[in-house]
């Protein structure tokens, strides 16, 4: 509808220039139809003029006007006097006008005086009597004689007034008393029924307390004869006799465990049997010492070989990349071992520092984008501010134009708005004035008939004076009609004119608020957020600059990283492997001094076994009888503690029972003067219960009789206010009138209105002579002018002739302006177009209000069907279901953006993880595989279709430049050893938590080379995790050498050796690493 309404103001602007278009042609059109109708008349009056000449003079205008102008100079004279004449005439008549005015405005106001005078008197009058009806009815005194004068009437209301005061002052004081009155009736009231209900309080406690304490003795009964049931089969001594019997017992066992002295028995057999068992130990050892010896020798051989390998690769990779480490640890070079603590600590530091300069570049393009939305809405805001400024001014200057067809600024409203205020001002001024003297004339006319005077200075008609006087009245009242209905108009008119300017008021308001404050306010805070924008936008690039350089740096040092990781872990192997190497040869320099043979071991190990054997038997039966006595000496001491138990709960009972009957007797007692108590109350209950009625109805009583008192007395009062207040209103009254001066100003008119009389005659006796002499010079002028009206025939029929010349010209040119405005019917015709627009858009405007009417009324009928039952609490209902509406909107917006964000993130970690993967496999493969055909192998993954969820995996390896599938090129046992690999990897990766690793034939098609690296490398993985909790190795396998390579002493005590009896069961055997 706004959008119809704007439509709609936009075809009426093109219409009003339409109409200002054809007004103007219209106008052209009358101009020129008017030109030519003057030049008609001119040139008719042209012929007319030629047609009564009496002779047409062929001097030239000059030469005619020369002689004019000495006929002016014999008559210039006369003209002068006559001129002068009429001046006078004219001024006396104004004059004349003036006084009239004068004096009909000074009978008005004398008549309108004289009211007021008379209305004077009778408030007087009525003023005096009220006094005298006050002092009479209220007794107030005596009084003096009437009338009074002001003062003793002001003194007598003073009288009055301070009676009222007085009366004010009693209905206090009652009301005062009558609260004591009452307050000390409701106290009494009040103290007897506390006494009262203090009484029924005490009558109430002494029932509970009696309940409770029947209640307690019952309980107590009952209580005493469970006891005496419960020692009534209980003979004491008996218990006393037993109990003594069985600490006897006690005692006796205690000291025969005693001197058994097993403990110091035990101690000795296990010591014996734990040097039994070294012994065996020591000698398993050196047994298996002896039979790995050849063996120990080729390991050795292997290891050097493998050492001087790690450390050429170690050597190669520290050359490589020593000038870097020195250039990122700024010229200093840390030992070996060191190298890869300090890189990962400056990595770390890069890493922070650019994870703190990311933050801070976020956080600044975000303020960045924050301002240049704001930047971007508060120029949206400006230019819709500037387009609605425009669109004002527009709207107030086509208003201005519209009203009064003249070009006006917007600016010029204010000025525009006060000449129209002040001209309806006047119009409205001159409009009552008119209307003021029109209602003069009946009143006058009224005065002068029935009592034959003049209504402004009472002098007596004479009946043609009257006649005359009433005449006058009448004629003046006509034509006065005819000038107030001119004025009338006038006033209307203005009066529209200024409503419609003043309803601009608002517009131009706003036109003006726009322009000085919201347009420079916004102008000022896109100067501030452009500033600040700038400031910021500076600061994004410097973190942005020096967060590259940090990346740059983090870059260079993560290229380092698995270089120096490749390093440290060769170094850790390096280490590890000159450890073995030097175990090897002390061992085998060890065994080579004064060792025994196999034989003497083999007997000197059956004898310790068979010791062992014997102590291990002794050692089970000293612990069996000891445990034996033990078991007996506890069971007879918890048949001493069940007697010593028994004996002191039948003792508890009987002090139980003594405790009972005690408290019996104290209850009872009680109960007697909880009687006692009870009885005196019911006695005093009667009396109170009596008092507290009667001082009730008492203070009920005298409540109604004071209130009734007060009432008269306050109706009393009221009336005597009513009465008072009525009397100051007249006195008010009459004061005014005396301090206006009324009387005065009534003499003071009567004297000028005396005075404008004398004046008005004197000038009409004036205007009669100057009417004579005046008539006397023009016949005289009349006579001298026929000679000179001959050449003025002349000129004037030579100046017709030029007139008429001079309206062709201009017809002419009005003929030439409406050719380039253009033809009136095309103008027309756009002019009903428009107009036709402008219906259709009305009646689409109306369509949609009426609309709007439907639905206004369709919510009025909704809105009563609101309060019926079945829409009760519905915008509770709506407001829950459209929260939890929102809230699910909500909720699965923050689940799709969570679920985005997530699978972001998996994405990511599975990238992550996958280059971790592919990074163990790689350092595995390399320590593992012997061959030289691949370099390392890793695992490559491809998404499937379009999801990100689903992977294809496949497994390269990489022989020089080239990466290759090993799917269908490798042999079985390299497939053996990348599976194993592989799940090394993932354990290593995944399996930080489940340190379990569980490998099924290992060794399956690989040769003995690999096998060995498999070893090493399940070797190294047991001592990286050795210090881990949770973490344990299980390897089946048939193969003996490699379950020796990796069962070592430091890792594992024993091994489980599987394997089948006589009737095919598998039976599992625990086996010594190394038996």
């Amino acid at each position: 509808m706004q959008e119809l309404e704007g439509s709609i103001r936009d075809v009426d602007t093109k219409i009003r220039y339409t109409e200002a278009t054809l007004k103007d042609l219209r106008e052209l059109q009358d101009q020129i139809s008017m030109k030519t109708a003057v030049r008609s008349t001119l040139f008719k009056e042209q012929q007319k003029k030629y047609a009564d000449l009496a002779e047409e003079n062929e001097d030239t205008d000059e030469e005619l006007k020369e002689w004019k102008t000495k006929f002016e100079e014999r008559i210039a004279i006369l003209e002068t006097k006559i001129s002068k004449l009429e001046r006078e005439m004219e001024d006396t008549g104004t004059k004349s006008g003036v006084l009239k005015k004068t004096l009909e405005k000074s009978i008005w106001e004398i008549s309108k005086l004289q009211t007021e005078a008379e209305v004077h008197r009778s408030s007087k009058s009525e003023r005096d009597s009220i006094i005298q009806n006050f002092f009479t009815r209220h007794n107030l005194g005596s009084l003096p004689n009437p009338p009074f004068d002001d003062e003793v009437a002001l003194n007598l209301t003073n009288r009055i007034k301070s009676r009222l005061l007085e009366l004010e002052k009693d209905l206090q004081d009652k009301k005062k008393s009558n609260e004591f009155e009452l307050k000390t009736a409701w106290d009494r009231y009040m103290d007897a029924n506390g006494r009262w209900n203090n009484n029924e309080a005490q009558k109430k406690a002494k029932k509970d307390i009696k309940n409770g304490l029947l209640k307690r003795i019952k309980e107590k009964e009952n209580e005493r004869d469970s006891f005496e049931l419960q020692v009534s089969n209980v003979d004491l001594s008996h218990i006393d006799e037993k109990e003594k019997n069985m600490s006897i017992e006690v005692e006796r066992k205690k000291n025969q465990l005693a001197r058994r002295e097993f403990e110091s028995t035990i101690i000795q057999k296990e010591s014996e049997l734990y040097s039994i068992g070294q012994m065996i130990k020591v000698a398993d050892r050196e047994k298996s010492i002896l039979d790995l010896d050849s063996e120990d020798r080729v390991k050795l051989s292997i290891k050097k070989t493998e050492l001087e390998n790690l450390k050429k690769k170690h050597r190669k990779i520290i050359d490589e990349y020593k000038d870097r480490i020195r250039g990122m640890l700024k010229g200093r070079l840390p030992p070996e071992k060191d190298f890869n603590k300090e890189i990962t600590q400056v990595l770390r530091a890069a890493t922070k520092e650019f994870d703190d300069l990311s933050a801070k570049s976020r956080d600044a393009e975000k303020e960045v984008n924050m301002l240049e939305m704001r930047v971007q809405e508060v120029n949206n805001n400006l230019s819709k501010h500037r387009k609605d400024m425009d669109s004002k001014r527009r709207y107030i200057e086509s208003k201005l134009q519209a009203l009064d067809q003249q070009s006006f600024t917007a600016d010029s409203y204010p000025k525009v708005l006060d000449s129209a205020k002040e001209k309806r001002d006047v119009e409205k001024r001159k409009y009552n004035f008119a209307d003021g003297m029109r209602q003069m004339f009946d009143p006058f006319e009224r005065v002068a008939r029935a009592n034959h005077i003049c209504p402004c200075c009472e002098r007596p008609f004479s009946l043609k004076e009257e006649d005359e006087f009433v005449k006058k009245q009448r004629m003046n009242s006509a034509s006065s009609a005819e000038k107030i209905k001119v004025l009338a108009a006038e006033s209307l008119s203005a009066d529209s004119f200024f409503q419609q300017l003043d309803k601009l008021r608002m517009v131009y308001e706003e036109y003006v608020n726009i322009g000085k404050e919201t347009i420079p306010n916004a102008e000022k805070e896109l100067r501030d957020l452009s500033e600040e924008m700038e400031q910021k936008s500076q600061a994004l690039n410097d973190v942005l600059a020096v967060s590259a350089q940090v990346k740059a740096d983090k870059d260079s040092i993560q290229a380092l990283v698995q270089p120096i990781e490749t390093a440290d872990r060769l170094f850790q192997e390096i280490q590890t492997l000159q450890q073995q190497v030097d175990e090897l040869v002390y061992k085998l320099e060890y065994q080579g001094q004064g060792a025994k043979s196999l034989k003497d071991i083999e007997s000197e190990l059956n004898g310790l076994r068979s010791r062992e054997d014997n102590l291990r038997d002794e050692l089970e039966k000293l612990r069996e009888e000891r445990r034996y006595m033990e078991n007996d000496l506890a069971d007879t001491r918890i048949r001493w503690h069940s007697l010593k138990e028994e004996k002191g709960k039948v003792a508890n009972i009987l002090r139980d029972v003594e405790r009972v009957e005690a408290e019996l007797d104290r209850l009872t007692e009680e109960k007697s003067q909880v009687d006692l108590d009870e009885k005196h109350l019911e006695e005093a209950h009667g009396p109170l219960s009596r008092e507290k009625d009667e001082l009730l109805r008492d203070y009920n009583n005298l409540k109604v009789k004071l209130d009734r008192e007060y009432e008269e007395q306050a109706e009393k009062k009221g009336k005597y206010q009513q009465e008072v207040v009525a009397l100051l209103a007249l006195i008010s009254k009459i004061k005014q009138y005396n301090d206006e001066k009324k009387g005065e100003k009534l003499q003071e008119l009567q004297v000028n209105k005396c005075l404008s009389e004398s004046q008005l005659q004197s000038c009409d006796t004036r205007k009669q002579e100057i009417s004579t002499e005046l008539d006397k010079s023009k016949e005289l002028k009349r006579n001298q002018d026929q000679l000179k009206r001959n050449i003025e025939d002349n000129l004037n029929y030579r100046k017709t002739k030029a007139e008429v010349e001079e309206l062709s010209h201009e017809i002419e040119s009005l003929e030439d302006r409406i050719l380039k405005i253009g033809g009136k019917s095309k103008i027309e015709a756009e002019f009903g177009k428009l107009s036709q627009e402008r219906e259709r858009l009305l009646s689409e405007l109306n369509i949609h209000r009426g609309t709007m009417s439907v639905y206004q009324k369709n919510i009025s009928r909704d809105i009563s069907d609101l309060k019926q039952a079945q829409y009760k609490e519905i915008d509770k209902r709506y407001f829950d279901q459209l929260i939890q509406l929102k809230t699910t909107e909500m909720a699965n917006k923050d689940l799709d953006r969570y679920y985005n964000a997530l699978d972001k993130a998996l994405m990511r970690f599975h990238t992550m993880k996958m280059e971790e993967i592919n990074k163990i496999i790689r350092e595995l493969w390399q320590q593992t595989y012997r061959g030289q055909d691949i370099d390392y192998i890793c695992i490559h993954s491809d998404s499937e279709g379009a999801g990100t969820r689903s992977y294809s995996y496949k497994v390269l390896m990489q022989t020089g430049d080239a990466e290759l599938e090993m799917r269908g090129r490798c042999s079985a046992g390299q497939k053996v050893l990348a599976s194993l690999i592989i799940r090394l990897a993932l354990a290593e990766t995944f399996c930080l938590n489940c340190g379990i690793l569980a490998l099924d034939e290992p060794t399956t098609n690989l040769d003995g080379p690999n096998a060995d690296s498999l070893a090493a490398a399940l070797h190294r993985i047991m001592e990286d995790r050795k210090g881990q909790e949770n973490f344990q190795l299980i390897v089946i396998t048939h193969d003996e050498r490699f379950a020796q390579l990796i069962g070592q002493r430091q890792h594992a005590e024993k091994y489980y050796r599987v394997a089948k009896d006589d009737h095919q069961h598998s039976i599992i055997e625990a086996q010594e690493i190394f038996d």
